[in-house]
């Protein structure tokens, strides 16, 4: 039975997709794709895992496209797939956005984008169709045929068609995986701005760790079919159990807010939980909130704090956890800077130089050119 809707229902993804192998194929087995997890309502919930671990299966199978083998899936309290119900694709309202933004050659963008409010649930009321293509800024761009737009510009049609369909989930396939790293960063403010002013619930599918820094609220890690680590995103990078899926990616999300510009040096403070970074300027606007990735073998540890150093970063940490990594020199140690996680990667050596132990008072040093922002 559907229990009543409402906008801050979590999504509920409790089911399993099997895959046959095909009579060409190699394979003996059948491949599986399970998920048992609630998603959040709102905001960006990103999958990341590596290419044929079953991601695109599963938005798949959440848009129904793809037969749901056993289990059930409700969204905003309605049951789209149980052992009763399965919705068809066709009336289920779900916005999907591939890798590539697949236009209608023959129409313009406007004719695109009508198209697609045609076919809403719901009516698409003018000011609705206004905010929209204001929001993706695409309102020069609606005379226009999509052989005379760029990639990233395509890419911005094909997200505001998909919004003009009045979804409740807005489903996106590594939809910046077939730009180049110019058009990339170009879409990129347009994502964050869907995420921060939409109150709609994205699944964001990737492979590409700056992506999950930019947007993502919540993270799903994904291995051969299995979601193998699911929270926070700042939860789920600081687990000491994760970087052997993320290599060298491993590290920390630290978010806070840019107070200070230092005009002589080329630089910008960002106050966070636990204290400050000075960061490379890349244009932030004072007072505005900043999101920075600190990669695990960018942290050095001392046992004091070496102000006669090049490093700008010093700070005061304690030792939460430590465990052996994929590499057998090194180790992961958990370190809190106040309420921020961070991880760091050093050799073991190092951290028997140091004699680390849980609880340990030390320094944490980070060069502002190593923080990716």
């Amino acid at each position: 039975m559907n229990s009543p809707s409402g906008l801050d229902q979590p999504i509920e993804a409790n089911f399993c997709v099997k895959l046959s192998a095909s009579p060409s194929s190699a394979e003996v087995s059948s491949f599986e794709v399970v998920i048992k997890e609630q998603l959040a309502a709102r905001g960006v919930t990103a999958i990341f895992g590596p290419s044929g671990c079953g991601k695109t299966t599963l938005l798949r199978a959440m848009a129904g496209l793809q037969p749901i083998h056993s289990g059930f899936l409700r969204v905003k309290g309605v049951t789209w797939h149980d052992h009763e119900t399965n919705l068809p694709a066709h009336k289920r309202p779900v916005g999907f956005i591939f890798q590539e933004a697949s236009l209608f050659e023959h129409l313009t963008v406007a004719g695109n984008l009508n198209f697609a409010s045609k076919r809403a649930l719901e009516s698409v009321r003018p000011e609705q169709f206004q905010e929209i293509i204001e929001l993706l800024d695409i309102v020069q761009l609606l005379s226009q045929k999509p052989a005379q737009l760029s990639g990233g510009e395509r890419q911005r049609v094909a997200i505001a068609r998909a919004l003009l369909i009045r979804p409740q989930l807005l489903l996106m396939d590594e939809p910046l995986a077939a730009v180049d790293q110019t058009r990339k960063w170009e879409i990129l403010p347009f994502l964050d701005r869907l995420r921060t002013e939409l109150n709609l619930p994205i699944i964001y599918v990737t492979h590409a760790l700056d992506e999950v820094t930019r947007l993502a609220d919540d993270l799903l890690i994904m291995e051969n079919g299995l979601i193998e680590a699911s929270g926070s995103v700042d939860e789920v990078l600081t687990r000491l159990d994760v970087p052997r899926m993320l290599g060298e990616e491993a590290g920390a999300i630290v978010e806070g807010i840019v107070t200070e510009r230092d005009t002589q040096w080329h630089l910008v403070r960002m106050d966070f939980n636990g204290g400050h970074l000075w960061l490379r300027d890349s244009g932030e606007v004072l007072g505005q909130s900043a999101r920075i990735r600190i990669l695990a073998r960018d942290i050095s540890l001392s046992l004091v704090d070496e102000q006669a150093s090049s490093i700008l970063n010093r700070l005061s940490a304690t030792v939460i956890a430590m465990a052996d990594d994929t590499d057998q020199a090194m180790v992961m140690v958990r370190l809190a800077v106040g309420k921020t996680v961070l991880l760091a990667r050093i050799s073991k050596r190092s951290a028997s130089q140091l004699k680390l132990h849980q609880n340990q008072m030390l320094w944490i040093q980070i060069k502002s050119v190593a923080i990716l922002n």
